[in-house]
């Protein structure tokens, strides 16, 4: 790691914008269309539940290959709603990475439980099922695998320990709306799923929402249960619960968006394809690796550079703007210390976090920003080992 900063000496033509994210062009060809579902809802006052909920939820649960889809406000509330309709008491463990936004983790202590880490595969960056059966204990309740960027984890090792210890396994499936493996999509594989609908996801709202996917038809009513404040009706409380539910808006934005998905995965995957082609011989980065019988949507196109500083400065320079997905692993933030784990503790994790490079990613990003991104980013590299 290391290398002095400073400015490239372009050989590059004409400069370019490649932002990282561009929500806008993703919405200006469906503004009329959720204007017009949105106006309906201000016709109907039903902000609240209603028609646009129920219909998305009916959606999304086909989509996945689930029963019931349960709409909730965020993706965090729909991992938090998922342990505490498991039944998470304290002193419970549920393993997990620690390569992933705090959300999963916060989810599993905010229900009663505390995390446990493991290691992840160093070629998918998901959870590593060679890692999971020494850190069970009588103690563990639960194995949550995240499906990191786009890509499924590896599921059928991660189900078959699960059932040899009687353990449930549930997907965080926040980065992965229609990903597949072996042919069955994210959502449907594990006792229950939690998807993220934050704006930039491949699935985006435009604003905050989040649903839980589930066969088990006990467990989405609890869920719609904690959402609604414990309601079973109107004044009539179960038990107690929170406010998570999805606004109406939100849900009419996801419908609409649903009916496109298949097309912007297609077209993130065609992207992929590009960026792989431009840089295949760049021996200074690890591209992504798609396993087998897995299907990617690439939420995230991440690479691994040795000089991931100095190459994410200089692209800032030349107008490109990259991500860092995750720079420090949970096992070493604050919030995490009196876990007492030590730089070192997950190997495959810490170096991702140290290298691992996020570059523009959506599916109207187009071949000229691509190749652009390319040039800089060899340039960056040429300029580092000069």
């Amino acid at each position: 790691m290391g290398g002095k900063s400073r400015p490239l000496r372009s050989k590059i033509g004409d400069s370019m914008n490649v932002p990282f994210l561009d929500l806008a062009a993703q919405h200006r060809p469906l503004k009329a269309e959720i204007l017009s579902q949105w106006e309906s809802i201000l016709d109907s006052a039903s902000f609240v539940g209603g028609e646009s909920v129920e219909l998305f939820e009916k959606d999304f649960a086909k989509f996945c290959g689930t029963d019931h889809c349960v709409s909730v406000n965020s993706g965090t509330d729909a991992l938090r709603f998922i342990f505490i309709a498991l039944g998470l008491r304290p002193g419970d463990e549920v393993i997990t990475v620690p390569n992933t936004f705090i959300a999963t983790t916060e989810s599993i202590s905010q229900a009663g439980g505390t995390p446990v880490f493991v290691d992840i595969d160093p070629k998918t960056y998901t959870l590593n099922p060679d890692t999971i059966e020494e850190h069970i204990t009588p103690k563990t309740r639960g194995i949550v695998p995240v499906h990191l960027y786009g890509q499924i984890a590896d599921m059928d090792p991660i189900l078959a320990i699960a059932q040899k210890h009687g353990l449930w396994v549930v997907e965080d499936a926040c980065q992965a709306h229609g990903a597949s493996y072996n042919g069955k999509k994210a959502g449907a594989i594990g006792r229950a799923a939690a998807f993220s609908f934050y704006p930039g996801k491949n699935l985006g709202a435009c604003g905050e929402a989040g649903a839980v996917t589930t066969n088990d038809a006990a467990l989405a009513t609890k869920i719609r249960l904690l959402r609604d404040h414990g309601q079973s009706e109107k004044y009539h409380h179960e038990i107690e619960g929170y406010n998570g539910r999805c606004d109406a808006l939100q849900a009419a934005v996801l419908r609409v968006k649903l009916s496109y998905i298949d097309q912007w995965n297609a077209l993130r995957r065609g992207n992929a394809a590009l960026y792989e082609d431009r840089l295949k011989d760049l021996r200074e980065i690890a591209l992504p690796f798609t396993a087998k019988q897995r299907l990617h949507v690439f939420h995230l196109f991440v690479i691994c550079v040795e000089n991931r500083d100095f190459v994410t400065r200089a692209l800032k320079e030349k107008g490109v703007t990259a991500g860092l997905h995750y720079p420090t692993p949970l096992h070493l933030q604050k919030a995490y210390s009196k876990m007492e784990l030590r730089a070192g503790s997950f190997p495959a994790a810490e170096y991702s976090a140290r290298h691992c490079l996020s570059l523009p990613m959506y599916p109207e990003l187009g071949v000229d920003r691509i190749d652009y991104t390319c040039a800089c980013l060899k340039e960056a590299i040429s300029t580092y080992g000069n």
